[in-house]
């Protein structure tokens, strides 16, 4: 038995392939986008004029410290938190890639011959008969012609979920250099701290000395020589308190930075951290300049995109779904005839499918894309209030630590003076030591404060540079994808 074989000229074929790729790239019945208005003040609650735009310095440039700038890059090449969110991308490249996919016909090849014998009882002659048929091929299967745009849609929203990734990527760098950078300012912190601290404990520690002596000769009491070991035992229980404290730092440090690193002091590097290391000039700007600045609200308007677009899909699932089966290629009732001229074959099944009874389903899928815009929406305006609230934050952080320093060196001096006029009473017997006690334990704890209050300082600057959106590594060529 010989299967019968049709033909269709060239041209008609062309024509045919033309118009039905034409039909199947018709636009998206999403709605149009248009950004929510910016639910935060025009400006900032303070103001400044000078300095740069954070997202034009590299962090690079803005922190001096080569240490630090080491363990940035460090962190950015080895922190586990940088490497999943780069892993986030290439899955969400992956998952656009495969819908992207579903505009495009899937051709494949294929090949298959059968061998029947109908015995005599069923063959309509009367007698036994033996049929061969082989044929080969390019297939094209159940591709849907896309004339409302559901899956350009859909593609569309794979898309914007890959961009929202990528930004999202950066986003954790963002946060990454501001960690290591306050990481680092903290460690150093406390370095300047355990080495007042053992200054102080150096200096108590000989004047402990120098009152035993003076009481073995009988020149001072038993209650001032208690004195002076309670001031060196305070002092001793602070230093052994901050190098605790230092040591959880390092490790936390350490694992930001994601893997070994040396944080012990540098051999001759002065205890005190350099504040001009880190504080340089930024300009805040409007409000409205985040949105282009900070890769989290990118990646939240992308989100927000990409919501817009499943309610595309989920319209254009209302009307009739059109696909395409079809297949091109020769047909032969002898394997040896299967190349022979006029032995080409072609079959063309379209399939159209109207939803009439659903349930619901379909009204439902719409109103759930609908609601996840509606959520897309409050968590993007959420994350410009939070953007908008970190900024002025570290504003006004910049400007009343900045008092706080003036303030507490100004305290310091006086309490220095303090301490040296108490200690000069008590040696001309004006005075009894606890006098000097009280001064030198409030000399101690304003020079603890003041170190903290600098390096409280530094983070508002470092807060301000990340909430401004500087820091961000380069982007990656998931925004140039199509």
């Amino acid at each position: 038995m010989t299967k019968a074989v049709f033909t269709l000229p060239h041209r008609a074929r062309m024509a045919a392939l033309a118009t039905t790729l034409a039909l199947a790239g018709c636009a998206s019945m999403a709605p149009p986008y248009a950004p929510p208005p910016l639910p935060v003040a025009a400006q900032y609650p303070e103001t400044d004029t000078a300095g740069a735009s954070a997202p034009d310095v590299a962090w690079q440039a803005y922190f001096a410290d080569p240490r630090l700038q080491a363990m940035i890059a460090q962190a950015l090449a080895s922190n586990r938190d940088i490497r999943i969110a780069a892993l986030r991308v290439e899955e969400a490249r992956a998952a656009y890639g495969i819908v992207r996919a579903e505009q495009f016909p899937t051709i494949a090849l294929g090949a298959s011959g059968s061998r029947a014998r109908v015995p005599a009882d069923l063959s309509p002659t009367g007698r036994a008969m033996m049929s061969a048929q082989y044929q080969t091929g390019l297939n094209v299967s159940a591709w849907e012609l896309d004339f409302w745009g559901r899956v350009r849609s859909l593609k569309d929203s794979a898309l914007q979920t890959l961009l929202a990734s990528d930004e999202a990527r950066r986003a954790v760098g963002v946060a990454l250099v501001a960690q290591v950078a306050n990481g680092y300012l903290g460690l150093r912190e406390l370095d300047e701290r355990v080495a007042l601290a053992r200054a102080t404990v150096d200096s108590r520690a000989e004047s402990l000395r120098i009152f035993t002596r003076r009481f073995e000769v009988g020149s001072i009491s038993k209650l001032d020589l208690t004195q002076v070991e309670t001031l060196l035992s305070q002092a001793l229980s602070l230093s052994a308190q901050l190098e605790q404290a230092r040591a959880v730092q390092a490790h936390a440090l350490a694992q930001l930075v994601g893997g070994p690193v040396d944080l012990t002091p540098v051999a001759g590097e002065v205890s005190r951290f350099d504040d001009a290391s880190v504080l340089q000039p930024l300009h805040a700007g409007l409000p409205s300049a985040l949105l282009t600045q900070r890769p989290d609200l990118i990646a939240a308007e992308h989100q927000l995109r990409a919501a817009q677009a499943n309610i595309g899909a989920a319209r254009a699932a209302f009307f009739p779904t059109i696909s395409l089966t079809a297949a091109y290629g020769t047909a032969s009732a002898e394997l040896n005839g299967l190349f022979d001229s006029g032995s080409g074959a072609w079959n063309l099944a379209p399939r159209l499918v109207l939803p009439i009874f659903d349930a619901g389903r379909l009204r439902a899928n719409m109103d759930l894309a609908e609601v996840r815009r509606d959520v897309a929406v409050a968590n993007y305006e959420k994350s410009v209030q939070g953007a908008f609230r970190e900024v002025a934050d570290a504003l006004s952080n910049r400007r009343w630590l900045a008092l706080q320093v003036d303030i507490g060196k100004t305290t310091l001096a006086a309490q220095s003076e303090r301490a040296r006029l108490a200690k000069l009473r008590y040696d001309n017997g004006a005075a009894p030591y606890l006098e000097v006690l009280d001064a030198q334990r409030d000399l101690l704890t304003v020079e603890q404060q003041l170190v903290q209050t600098r390096r409280a300082l530094l983070s508002s600057q470092v807060s301000l540079y990340a909430a401004l959106g500087g820091g961000a590594p380069v982007a990656s060529a998931a925004a140039s994808t199509h």
